[in-house]
């Protein structure tokens, strides 16, 4: 039987471990949001709308079916990429970024509050 310090010693280990995981997953969400903040530098050049809910919903199925093929629960998944694409609009929606007034919260995403 393993010693009581070998035991606590992998336990740290991998501790260690998911803490390096979570620094790649860090990130990773932050080069996600700085294709995103471009992505509304050239939504505001065409004058197109921040929100395409069609392209939403298709990344998120394409996540969750990512998900499902590597073992994770798909829905985890979809939980995650609705948050993700939720702050990918806050930032798509500065006016630094589109180059235009921001519209009331009710024209553009109606999971935003004032």
């Amino acid at each position: 039987m393993k010693s009581d310090n070998n035991v606590m010693a992998r336990l740290d280990a991998l501790r260690t471990e998911i803490e390096a995981v979570d620094a790649e997953l860090v990130a990773i969400l932050a080069r996600r949001l700085q294709l995103a903040t471009e992505i509304g530098r050239v939504k505001g050049e065409l004058n197109l709308p921040i929100m395409d809910p069609g392209r939403e919903a298709e990344v998120v199925r394409r996540a969750a079916s990512l998900a499902r093929d590597s073992g994770v629960d798909p829905e985890l998944a979809r939980d995650v990429f609705w948050r993700v694409i939720a702050q990918a609009r806050v930032v798509q929606h500065r006016p630094e970024v589109t180059g235009r007034l921001r519209q009331p919260a009710s024209a553009t995403d109606p999971t935003e509050r004032s």
